[in-house]
């Protein structure tokens, strides 16, 4: 079978439609020509299914991939993912993200496509905003939405991206017969009666104990329970009370992420879940359900991240931060705030 360079595409005669396209679904038919995209050549030149030319002169494998590398951006990496998948038993073709892959079993005109792939190499950043691009694409026409990172060896890394709609258990109401007295002091805030520590700590799992009488809170926890007036908070230093506004810019002056953060531990809290630092997991939040037991804590569900709109995944830190949520039993989620509230990603490892 002989096929010619054409620019970005290899074009062969009728007889590779029978041969390529009707039996192994390789490239796309138009009149009596089988157009294939250059991945698709450069991987039946390697299984010498094909013999590939240009300017009358045959391209050797090297040759053709030297020349595809300079006529599609990131070639090498696509042709490492679509051999991959192909060599697992998947039918391949090219779609709006990558590539478009059918379940085994399945191919074009019999089944609907499965997942839509998205190829990345885990040297170069990638910005929020192209993953959740690549993700509405697929979920336009209901796909599986499949990020394959391609690291320095060729080794291929498979994530499946999906938002979350995310509800937890734990009951959020919380009052108190009169408003809890507490101190910000430095970078976090001091209960200091005994029974509002008990009652802060045994009705919504709030703050960390300092000993047996009084209660230490985060900078989120403070603001949330400030905002809700369920807490009158006053400065260390000035012992001037403070208002919610006064309050969260001390904060977001000593945590630069605090603005973020609190919007996200507020959607946690109205949705059901508490949530605490994530700092030993090296994210913003670790995620209960829902917690009964304060002496024997049970599984959190999530680690959360909060990121902008802006965020730009730097692929080797979020492979961390996966493959540490993946071996705590736990997912991780980023979310983000938008107008219409947070959203939640979810970044998971699968097989393929």
């Amino acid at each position: 079978m002989i096929g010619k360079l054409v620019k970005d595409r290899v074009r062969s005669g009728k007889q590779a439609i029978n041969e390529l396209y009707n039996t192994g679904y390789y490239g796309r038919p138009k009149d009596d020509v089988l157009e294939l995209t250059l991945v698709e050549a450069a991987y039946l030149l390697y299984k010498n299914k094909l013999e590939i030319t240009m300017d009358e002169n045959n391209l050797g494998f090297g040759e053709f991939f030297t020349e595809a590398s300079k006529r599609q951006q990131f070639f090498e990496l696509k042709y490492i993912v679509y051999k991959d998948l192909r060599e697992r038993g998947y039918y391949v073709q090219p779609s709006v993200t990558d590539f478009r892959v059918y379940p085994r079993g399945g191919h074009p005109g019999r089944t609907q496509a499965k997942m839509f792939v998205y190829v990345r190499s885990e040297r170069i950043p990638m910005l929020l905003k192209d993953l959740l691009s690549q993700y509405n694409a697929a979920q336009n026409v209901r796909k599986q939405m499949v990020l394959a990172i391609v690291d320095e060896e060729s080794d291929i890394t498979y994530y499946e991206i999906k938002k979350e709609n995310i509800k937890g258990n734990m009951d959020t109401s919380l009052s108190s017969e009169e408003t809890i007295s507490a101190t910000m002091l430095a970078d976090r805030v001091l209960v200091w009666d005994e029974e509002d520590s008990k009652t802060l700590y045994e009705n919504g799992f709030f703050g960390k104990p300092l000993d047996n009488e009084r209660l230490q809170l985060s900078l989120v926890e403070s603001a949330y329970l400030l905002e809700k007036g369920i807490v009158e908070i006053k400065n260390g230093t000035s012992g001037d009370t403070m208002d919610i506004d006064e309050f969260s810019g001390m904060s977001a002056s000593i945590d630069p992420d605090f603005t973020r953060k609190y919007s996200t531990y507020v959607d946690l809290r109205s949705k059901g879940f508490v949530a605490k630092t994530g700092f030993k997991f090296g994210t913003h939040f670790r995620v209960y359900n829902e917690v009964r037991s304060f002496k024997k804590l049970p599984h959190s569900e999530y680690l959360i991240h909060a990121i902008p709109q802006d965020y730009e995944f730097f692929l080797p830190v979020m492979s961390r931060a996966v493959r540490l949520a993946n071996s705590v039993r736990k997912e991780m989620l980023y979310a983000v705030e938008y107008a219409g509230g947070i959203e939640y990603i979810d970044i998971g490892r699968i097989k393929m």
